[in-house]
């Protein structure tokens, strides 16, 4: 690819968190009306909100799910059981309100947005359907570049854009979510260069796959790995990304660039949020990882981010299921630093 694609995209302006805070915010979550680190993780997690949102105190009631869909042409080389069409019936069946996603996100009181970032058909109009389509999916990694350099780009622009509206409108919390038959695999390639992973570490069986299955899918992988040597961040996601992944990444980096939590999925979201911390490292610092997937593959990608994710349930379905069932702890953690009085509070009776 041309060297002077690669120069024209930068992602947006990240403030670091200043970690020079954190032993004066650790001091005040030892001093809350309770034992001194009896609530673990949640105590951690306190102190990784506040951080972000210094000066302001952590918020997390307003949380809202953003499910970008898109298509990709891995898929001609066998690396589902399913077609793309599906990728269209999930959509209609998230707008239907009929999803996993929909009852999870109802039962936490989680707004929902449904995105289509490269979706390879024309949806119907809908009201609460964002149209940022980029193309028709994407081409075939084991032949030719998922997209252009200049692609990519406008995909992660587009949801940095996404997420700043969401957080303009009074979002406390990103979290992100997917649809698209395909993407585990082109998640594994991005792991695979990016982590960087061993490739073979790095492939599972996404939405389920029996021993031909997956034999048609390390094939398809392995053809996409050996036709390019892409290391570059931008090059690499657009070599073999998906559009959906791109704009998750720019999600991470819009929500970051607003110093606002970004709820990680699992192994797709995690991919996305890899491609976006090696963009921007800065947007490590605004990632929540919500739970270990049970899929091959994320293990290594928590690892290639130095995360630990929340929860660990054995999930693997995607469209940000695992991402809402963390909801309700980051709210928890965000309310210890403001809501709990202090111990010496309650010794001297000042309640």
């Amino acid at each position: 690819m041309p060297t002077d694609t690669l120069v024209t995209w930068q992602p947006p302006s990240i403030t670091p968190v200043d970690a020079s805070l954190k032993a004066a915010l650790r001091a005040r979550v030892d001093g809350k009306a309770k034992p001194l680190g009896s609530l673990g993780r949640i105590e951690d997690l306190a102190i990784e909100l506040a951080l972000m949102r210094h000066p302001e105190p952590p918020r997390a009631d307003n949380a809202v799910l953003m499910v970008f869909a898109g298509d990709h042409g891995l898929t001609e080389e066998g690396v589902s059981q399913y077609p793309s069409a599906v990728t269209v019936a999930m959509v209609m069946t998230y707008l239907a309100g009929k999803a996993t996603a929909n009852a999870f996100a109802a039962a936490n009181h989680v707004d929902v947005r449904v995105i289509d970032a490269g979706v390879a058909a024309d949806l119907p109009k809908h009201p609460d359907l964002i149209d940022a389509k980029v193309r028709m999916g994407t081409g075939n990694a084991a032949r030719e570049p998922a997209m252009s350099v200049a692609e990519a780009g406008q995909a992660l622009d587009r949801g940095a854009e996404l997420a700043r509206a969401e957080i303009a409108a009074g979002a406390d919390v990103i979290a992100l979510g997917e649809m698209g038959i395909g993407n585990t695999a082109s998640s594994s390639l991005l792991l695979h260069r990016l982590g960087p992973a061993p490739l073979d570490q790095s492939i599972g069986i996404g939405a389920g796959q029996d021993a031909d299955g997956m034999a048609k899918k390390k094939a398809a992988i392995e053809k996409a790995a050996i036709r390019s040597t892409a290391t570059a961040p931008l090059e690499v996601l657009a070599e073999f990304g998906g559009l959906e992944i791109a704009m998750m990444a720019g999600a991470v980096l819009g929500a970051a660039s607003q110093r606002r939590p970004v709820i990680i999925d699992g192994f797709i979201a995690t991919a996305a949020a890899l491609v976006a911390v090696r963009l921007a490292p800065e947007a490590r610092d605004y990632c929540v990882f919500a739970h270990r997937s049970a899929e091959r593959g994320h293990d290594l990608a928590l690892q290639a981010m130095d995360a630990a994710p929340l929860l660990d349930l054995r999930l693997r379905l995607g469209e940000g299921t695992g991402a809402i069932l963390a909801v309700p702890l980051v709210r928890a953690a965000s309310r210890l630093l403001t809501d709990v009085t202090d111990l010496a509070d309650v010794l001297a009776g000042k309640l």
